[in-house]
C-alpha cells in the first residue's frame, strides 16, 4: 500500500467514526490532529504520520469533498505558519506536546512579539529585556505591529538576556503567555479605519524557564526559523489561478466592458502574467519544502506578493475610476483576519501598502536576496562586534 493509499484509508476511517454533519466542529479537529492527519509531515503524536508535504493536500481534498470542518487557518495563520514549525524544531517533548494541538485546532490563538519602536528592519537591536529570577523570566519592555495580540493566548517572543554581547547572540526566544497580568495590548489604528495590529506593553511579565525555545542566548537562530517560515506563509500560500487580489480586478474587467481602455487592458495582462507565474513560483517552493526547511528563498516570494498587491490594488482603483474612490467603512474595529477579498477595491488599495512592511520589509528582503541567495557581497556592518549596550540609540 502507497503513503497516499495509506492516508485515504485513514482519512475515510476518520470521516466514519467522526461523520461531519453529526461531530461538534472542535471534536472533530480534535480527533482528525489525533489520526496524524493535521500536517501529515508533523512527526506521529503531533498531529502527523512523517509523510511527505506534499500528501497534505490529497488529505485536505478528501475532507473538503465530504463536508469536513477547517480549522480555519486565516485565523490562526501565525500560529500555524511560525509558531508550529518553531516549536516543532526547538521545543521540547513537552512544549510540542503541550501548544501543537490546541495551535493546530485553533482553541488556542498566537501572535508573535517581535519588532519594537526601535527595532523594526535592525530587529536584532531590540531592547526588551529578560532578567532571571530562578526558574522564571522577568520581562520588560514594548512591542509593536503585533497583529492578533487582542485575541492571543500565546506569543512567540524575543527579549534580550545579556546586553554585554553584540546584538544578535545576546537574545533569547520564550513563549508568553498573553493573559499574564504584566501585558498590556493597545490598539493601533490604521489607514484602513480598522485596529488589526497592536503596540504591547510587557510590564514584569513572569515566564517559566520551562517556556523557553532553544538556549538561552540562542534567540536570533531560532528566529530565523520563524521569520523564514513567516515570508513563506505570506509569499507563497497556496492560491487557485486568480486567486488573491488579481481575481477582483479580472472579474471587474469582465464585467464591466465599458471601464476598458488600452492601457489598462496591457497592464492587467502583465500583472495577470506576473500573478500566475508567482503562484506558480510559490507552488515550486512548497515542492522545495518537502526536503526540509525553508531557506531565504522565501524572501523573494514575499517581495513579489508585496508589490504585486500594490501594483494590482492601484490598478483596481483606476480601472473602477469614481467608484474606486469610494470607501465602505471607516468604523473603528479590531478584526481576527485580514480578509482582503471581502472588502472593496479603496480597502485593498489602502491595505496592500503595509504588505511592503510586515514579514520584513521590502528594502531588508532585497538585501536577504542579495546577500544569501545570489551570493552578493553583503553591506558593510559596523556594529557586528559592539556589546549591544554600547551601540548608539
Amino acid at each position: 500500500m502507497t503513503d497516499a493509499d495509506e492516508l485515504r484509508r485513514r482519512t475515510a476511517a476518520l470521516l466514519a467514526a467522526h461523520p461531519p454533519a453529526e461531530t461538534e466542529r472542535l471534536d472533530f479537529l480534535r480527533a482528525r490532529f489525533d489520526a496524524g492527519l493535521a500536517w501529515v509531515h508533523f512527526p506521529e503524536g503531533l498531529g502527523g504520520l512523517g509523510l511527505p508535504r506534499s500528501l497534505q493536500a490529497l488529505v485536505d481534498a478528501e475532507l473538503a469533498a465530504a463536508g469536513a470542518p477547517d480549522n480555519d487557518p486565516r485565523r490562526i495563520g501565525i500560529g500555524l505558519g511560525m509558531a508550529a514549525p518553531t516549536i516543532l524544531q526547538y521545543g521540547t517533548d513537552e512544549q510540542k506536546a503541550r501548544f501543537l494541538r490546541p495551535l493546530w485546532t485553533g482553541e488556542e490563538v498566537w501572535c508573535q512579539l517581535f519588532s519594537e519602536p526601535g527595532a523594526g528592519s535592525d530587529l536584532a537591536a531590540l531592547g526588551t529585556r529578560a532578567v532571571r529570577e530562578g526558574d522564571t523570566w522577568v520581562v520588560d519592555g514594548q512591542k509593536v505591529w503585533t497583529s492578533s495580540a487582542h485575541v492571543a493566548r500565546w506569543a512567540i517572543l524575543i527579549a534580550r538576556t545579556d546586553p554585554d554581547v553584540p546584538k544578535h547572540r545576546g537574545i533569547t526566544y520564550f513563549v508568553c503567555d498573553m493573559t499574564d497580568p504584566g501585558v498590556e495590548v493597545r490598539p493601533l489604528r490604521q489607514i484602513t479605519g480598522e485596529a488589526e495590529f497592536n503596540e504591547v506593553f510587557l510590564t514584569g511579565v513572569r515566564i517559566p524557564d520551562a517556556h523557553r525555545l532553544g538556549g538561552t542566548g540562542d534567540g536570533w537562530r531560532v528566529a530565523q526559523t520563524t521569520l523564514n517560515n513567516e515570508r513563506v506563509a505570506i509569499g507563497g500560500m497556496r492560491l487557485p489561478r486568480e486567486g488573491g487580489m488579481i481575481g477582483p480586478v479580472a472579474k471587474t474587467w469582465r464585467e464591466r466592458p465599458e471601464l476598458r481602455t488600452h492601457d489598462l487592458h496591457q497592464r492587467l495582462l502583465r500583472l495577470w502574467v506576473e500573478a500566475e507565474v508567482a503562484r506558480l513560483t510559490g507552488e515550486r517552493l512548497r515542492q522545495q519544502l518537502v526536503a526540509g526547511q525553508p531557506g531565504p528563498e522565501g524572501a523573494g516570494m514575499k517581495l513579489a506578493f508585496a508589490r504585486l498587491n500594490q501594483e494590482i490594488s492601484g490598478l483596481e482603483v483606476e480601472l473602477r475610476g469614481e467608484e474606486g474612490l469610494l470607501y465602505d467603512d471607516w468604523t473603528m474595529r479590531r478584526p481576527e483576519l485580514v480578509d482582503f477579498t471581502g472588502r472593496d477595491a479603496g480597502y485593498r488599495y489602502l491595505r496592500s501598502k503595509g504588505n511592503s512592511i510586515e514579514g520584513g520589509t521590502s528594502e531588508v528582503l532585497l538585501n536577504i536576496v542579495a546577500e544569501r541567495v545570489l551570493g552578493l557581497p553583503a553591506e558593510p556592518r559596523t556594529d557586528k562586534d559592539v556589546a549591544w549596550k554600547d551601540l548608539a540609540r
